[in-house]
C-alpha cells in the first residue's frame, strides 16, 4: 500500500535531487566537472543500469528511473534555460559583431562536416538520403556542454558561440529537409518550411519590439516590490512565454529563449535575473545529462566495442580537423584553432533530435539510429575530457613566450603580479602609469591570451609550482602582489615566499578582515581586505557629496585605514580566531 502511494514522478524527483546533492560536491572535491557525474548517475539508475533489476528487486524502483520519457520535458527545459542564460551574457551589438563568424564560419563548419560525413557513410553502403540525415545530425556540437566550458568572452568561446548559434538556427530547416526527403513526403514539404520561416520571422520581430518596451517596465515593477519570488516569476514568465511563442510557429523553443535572454541583457536588471535563474538552470541541465546517461547500454557497447570505438574516434577526429582548419583559414591563432576544434568535436544533444526525425521519416533504420545514439552519448560523456585535451594541445602547438625575455625588456627588476583578473589588471595599469615595470602570471590560458592581446606584459604559468616564480627573477624582484581570489592558495604562497625571501614586500588581496589576519600571520607585508576598502570608498563618496572638503575626508580615510590595519595585524599576531570573528562582526 505504501509503495503504491509513492508516484513514479516523486520517485524520479528523489533520484534527481539525490544525484545533484551527491554528484556536485563529490566531483567538485576532486576537481572533476559534474557533467561526467550526472551522466554516470544516469547510466547507473537508468533502464540499462540498476533499472534492469527492478522486476527482481522491487525496492530498487525507489532509486532508479525506468522510463526516461518522463524526464524529457525537464531535460528540454534545461536546454531552454541554458540558452536563456547565454542570451543574458550577450547583447545585440555583440551578435552583430559576430555576424561574419556566425554566417561564415558557422555555415562552412556545418555544411562541410555534414557533407564529408554523408559522403563517407554513403561509401559504406548507407543510402544517400539516410547518409545525408546522419551526416547533418553528427555535424552538430553540444551547446549545453561546450559553452559553459569555453565561456563567451575569450577567443575560443567566441568562435564556439558563432558556430553553435548557426547550428541552433539551422535545426528547424534541417528537420524540414529530412521530412521532405522522406519516401512518403508530399509536395507541400517545402511550403511548410517557408510558412514556418516567415511566421517565425514575424514572431521574432514582434518579440523584439514588444520586449524593448515591456520588459524594463515588468522588471521595474518586480524590483519595486523587493520580492525575489516576484522577480523569479517574471523571469520564468518571460523565458517560457518566449519559448512557447517560437514553438507555436514551428521554430525551436530555444530560439525564443535566446531572444528573451538578449532582450533582458539590454536592461539594467540582467544581473539580478541571471543570479536568480542560475540554480534552476544547473538542476535542469543535470536532468538532461542524466537522460543522456540513461541512453548508454553497456551490453550493446561491449558487443560492438570496436565498431563503436572506431565511429567515435572517426567522427571526433574529422570534426576537430575541419573546424581547426577553417579557423586557421579565417585568421585564428594556432592555439585558438586547436583548442576550439577539439572542443567542438563533441556531438550534441541536438544530434539525438535530428536522428529521431530521420528515423521517423524512414530515412534510417531504428537499429542504425540506436547505434549512432550510443556514439552520441559516449561523445557527450567525454566532452569534458576533450576540453582538457584541447587546452593541453593548445599550449603544445603555441607555447607561452620565454619568461627570461619577458623579464628582460629593459633590464630593470619587475614587480610580479600573481593573477591577472580584474584586480590584477587594475594593479598593472597603475604600475604602468607610474613607469614601474611588472610582469603578470596566471594559470588561465584564455585570460593570459586576452591580457597579452590587450597590451599587458603577461605569461602563462602556475605560481603554485615552486620553480615558476624563481624563473621570473625573484632574487631581484622589488615586490610581489597576490590578487587571486583563492584564500588557501594565497596563504600558501605568502608562507612559501616569506620563508624563501624574508625581506620581500608581499602585498596580498584579502576577502575580509579575518582573511587579512590569516595572511598577516602567514607573512604578508600588507593585506588589503576588499570589504574594508569598499566601505572606505563609500564613506568618502557620501562625505564629499554632503559638502565636506576633500582634504579632511582623504585624511580621515587614511587615518581609518591605518587604524583598521593595525587592529588586523594585532589580531593576526594574537592567533585567536574566535575572538577575531567577534571583532570582525563588530567592525
Amino acid at each position: 500500500m505504501h509503495g503504491e502511494a509513492i508516484s513514479p514522478m516523486m520517485s524520479d524527483a528523489l533520484v534527481i535531487l539525490g544525484a545533484a546533492g551527491l554528484v556536485i560536491p563529490l566531483f567538485a572535491r576532486f576537481r572533476i566537472t559534474p557533467i561526467i557525474g550526472f551522466i554516470l548517475v544516469g547510466l547507473l539508475v537508468g533502464p540499462f543500469g540498476l533499472g534492469r533489476l527492478v522486476y527482481q528487486f522491487e525496492w530498487l524502483s525507489y532509486f532508479t528511473i525506468t522510463d526516461p520519457v518522463r524526464l524529457e520535458p525537464f531535460a528540454e527545459f534545461g536546454i531552454i534555460l541554458l540558452l536563456f542564460s547565454i542570451g543574458l551574457e550577450l547583447s545585440f551589438n555583440r551578435l552583430w559583431e559576430l555576424r561574419r563568424l556566425v554566417f561564415g564560419l558557422g555555415a562552412l563548419e556545418l555544411l562541410i562536416i555534414g557533407s564529408l560525413l554523408a559522403a563517407f557513410l554513403s561509401m559504406l553502403g548507407q543510402y544517400w538520403t539516410g547518409a545525408l540525415g546522419l551526416g547533418l545530425a553528427l555535424a552538430f556540437s553540444s551547446t549545453a556542454l561546450v559553452l559553459p566550458m569555453s565561456g563567451t568572452t575569450n577567443p575560443v568561446g567566441r568562435a564556439a558561440l558563432s558556430m553553435l548559434l548557426f547550428e541552433d538556427i539551422m535545426i528547424v530547416p534541417i528537420i524540414f529537409l529530412l521530412g521532405a526527403l522522406a519516401p512518403y513526403a508530399q509536395s507541400d514539404g517545402m511550403t511548410g518550411l517557408f510558412d514556418t520561416l516567415w511566421q517565425g520571422a514575424l514572431v521574432v520581430i514582434a518579440m523584439m519590439v514588444v520586449g524593448r518596451f515591456a520588459l524594463p517596465r515588468l522588471f521595474a515593477l518586480a524590483a519595486r516590490a523587493k520580492s525575489p519570488e516576484l522577480f523569479l516569476a517574471a523571469s520564468m514568465l518571460v523565458v517560457i512565454g518566449a519559448s512557447l511563442a517560437t514553438a507555436l510557429v514551428g521554430l525551436s523553443p530555444i530560439v525564443g529563449a535566446l531572444i528573451a535572454g538578449l532582450l533582458i541583457a539590454e536592461t539594467e536588471y540582467h544581473t539580478e535575473v541571471e543570479g536568480i535563474m542560475e540554480p534552476f538552470k544547473g538542476l535542469a541541465l543535470g536532468v538532461f545529462l542524466i537522460t543522456v546517461g540513461m541512453g548508454i547500454d553497456l551490453t550493446t557497447i561491449w558487443a560492438n566495442l570496436w565498431t563503436i570505438t572506431a565511429a567515435v574516434v572517426g567522427v571526433l577526429t574529422l570534426k576537430a580537423l575541419v573546424t581547426g582548419v577553417l579557423l586557421r583559414m579565417m585568421g585564428a591563432r594556432r592555439s585558438t584553432a586547436t583548442e576550439t576544434g577539439i572542443l567542438m568535436a563533441s556531438p550534441s544533444e541536438t544530434t539525438l533530435i535530428v536522428l529521431a526525425a530521420a528515423t521517423q521519416a524512414l530515412l534510417i533504420q531504428p537499429g542504425t539510429a540506436q547505434f549512432w545514439q550510443i556514439v552520441t552519448a559516449i561523445g557527450l560523456t567525454i566532452t569534458p575530457l576533450l576540453a582538457k585535451l584541447g587546452k593541453h594541445m593548445a599550449r603544445r602547438v603555441e607555447p607561452a613566450p620565454d619568461m627570461t625575455q619577458a623579464m628582460a625588456q629593459d633590464g630593470r627588476p619587475r614587480v610580479i603580479i600573481v593573477g591577472l583578473g580584474r584586480v590584477g589588471r587594475l594593479v598593472a595599469q597603475m604600475l604602468d602609469k607610474h613607469d614601474q615595470p611588472y610582469i603578470g602570471i596566471d594559470s588561465d590560458s584564455d585570460l593570459i591570451e586576452s591580457a597579452r592581446r590587450d597590451g599587458y606584459n603577461a605569461i602563462f604559468g602556475n605560481a603554485a609550482r615552486g620553480d615558476i616564480l624563481d624563473k621570473l627573477g625573484m632574487a631581484d624582484c622589488p615586490a610581489v602582489i597576490l590578487t587571486m581570489d583563492e584564500h588557501i592558495l594565497a596563504q600558501s604562497l605568502v608562507r612559501r615566499l616569506r620563508t624563501a625571501h624574508p625581506d620581500l614586500p608581499i602585498i596580498a588581496r584579502a576577502r575580509d578582515s579575518y582573511h587579512a589576519a590569516e595572511l598577516y600571520r602567514s607573512g604578508a607585508s600588507t593585506a588589503v581586505p576588499e570589504t574594508l576598502e569598499s566601505s572606505l570608498q563609500l564613506s568618502e563618496a557620501v562625505l564629499v557629496d554632503l559638502g565636506v572638503p576633500m582634504g579632511p575626508v582623504i585624511a580621515s580615510i587614511h587615518e581609518k585605514r591605518d587604524e583598521f590595519r593595525e587592529r588586523i595585524q594585532l589580531e593576526g599576531a594574537l592567533e585567536h580566531k574566535p575572538k577575531l570573528r567577534t571583532s570582525t562582526a563588530e567592525t
